[in-house]
């Protein structure tokens, strides 16, 4: 242990983040998810991806392909009306906002977050993605002590926000 220690400075083995896993307790998710309708699905995806799309709006506030995202899927809830060259067309521009990041940082993870979210109008299971690219903002944001935490803190949010939703049903 002692020569570990030696070999990365006692600081920085102290203060590494632990490696994040994009499936933190999935397992409860998934089971609510399959019992859960689509249209609240949508919701519960644009909910969790707006917790951390400061994250890219602030770092690239002239960029508006995550935030067209989340608007194209508040559109299909509102008017029920599927055109999939329009949601495929803005999951793929927030995903390549994403990878225009060009760094593990949370705006990268938030701009995964809108383009799985707007990807829930095609398949209801995209927003466990939105929900878990959010967990990664998260993760990514906070300082290593805190990561697990906040992860730990937000999946929480996440499972309690959408029975919140299946019990509300304010669609």
């Amino acid at each position: 242990m002692y020569h570990k220690h030696l070999a990365c400075g006692l600081l920085e083995c102290l203060m590494k983040k632990s490696k994040f896993s994009i499936t933190y307790k999935v397992a409860p998710i998934i089971k609510l998810v399959n019992k859960t309708d689509h249209k609240t699905l949508a919701v519960w995806a644009i909910d969790c991806t707006e917790r951390v799309l400061p994250y890219f709006e602030e770092k690239y506030p002239e960029d508006h392909r995550p935030r067209n995202a989340i608007t194209t899927l508040h559109k299909w809830i509102k008017t029920g009306v599927f055109k999939m060259s329009d949601i495929r067309k803005a999951a793929l521009a927030s995903h390549a906002a994403a990878r225009e990041v060009n760094e593990d940082i949370p705006a990268r993870s938030a701009a995964r977050a809108a383009g799985q979210a707007v990807a829930t109008a095609h398949v209801p299971t995209h927003s466990v993605g939105a929900a878990s690219y959010a967990l990664q903002a998260i993760y990514r944001a906070a300082t290593p002590s805190d990561a697990d935490a906040a992860v730990a803190k937000e999946r929480d949010w996440q499972l309690q926000h959408l029975l919140d939703l299946r019990k509300n049903k304010r669609i």
